[in-house]
């Protein structure tokens, strides 16, 4: 029950790193806006809470003595990429604090108000001076605790190393690397040899006929075109 949800939440954690790493690569082009940065902040919140669940029960299952040797060799496979994840929600956190700090959404402006503008303007340019104001103070709050969320994530990643010792070099793949692709090369391999076989090698005596057919054949036109031309 525990590895069914412990899967469960890892393949939670994979849509929200690859929805994050996604929005990173949008930062400081025409898509960007603040509902983006907000949408980003939500992301890797919710991400960080994901890791926060999955390495409570990872840590739990693999420090289970008790642990059958089949179990243990799901839990620190489900370990291992859970500790890639990780690693890639780092490494894009660290992608999105450089972008926002290179392209910030407001960047500071003289005020909107002057001294005699009066009455509906005067109002209109206050409230979108506040406003602004409010969306500054947001992009400058996210950034810090950016920044101060890729150190708790270097952390977490340091912590679990010193709780759980798992090389990933020592744990075993079900599947060798690339198995998907040699299988679909395989596929188009045995058909083109199916429509070898089928086809059978080429016949020189019946590519002669073929040679002889096709030139009579040319003659036969000329000489037909020839006397349309004539009469």
């Amino acid at each position: 029950m525990a590895r069914e949800e412990c899967k469960t939440l890892l393949d939670a954690l994979n849509k929200a790193t690859a929805c994050y790493h996604h929005l990173v690569l949008t930062i400081g082009g025409s898509a960007d806006s603040q509902n983006l940065r907000e949408e980003l902040q939500n992301t890797r919140q919710k991400a960080q809470e994901l890791a926060v669940a999955i390495r409570a029960r990872l840590t739990a299952a693999l420090r289970d003595h008790g642990l059958g040797a089949e179990e243990r060799s799901e839990f620190e496979r489900l370990w291992v990429a859970f500790s890639g994840c990780l690693d890639l929600l780092e490494v894009d956190m660290r992608r999105a604090l450089a972008l926002g700090t290179a392209f910030p959404l407001h960047a500071s402006r003289l005020p909107l108000v002057r001294t005699g503008v009066a009455g509906v303007a005067a109002r209109a340019l206050s409230s979108r001076s506040l406003r602004h104001k409010a969306d500054r103070d947001f992009e400058v709050a996210d950034l810090r605790d950016l920044e101060r969320e890729i150190l708790q994530v270097g952390e977490m990643i340091h912590d679990m190393e010193m709780k759980v010792n798992v090389p990933r070099w020592t744990v075993q793949a079900r599947e060798e690397a690339g198995a998907e692709l040699l299988a679909s090369t395989g596929a188009s391999s045995a058909g083109g040899v199916s429509v070898e076989e089928h086809t059978g090698p080429c016949d020189p005596s019946k590519a002669l006929a073929a040679t002889v057919f096709s030139a009579v054949l040319l003659a036969a036109v000329a000489l037909v075109v020839c006397v349309a031309k004539l009469s």
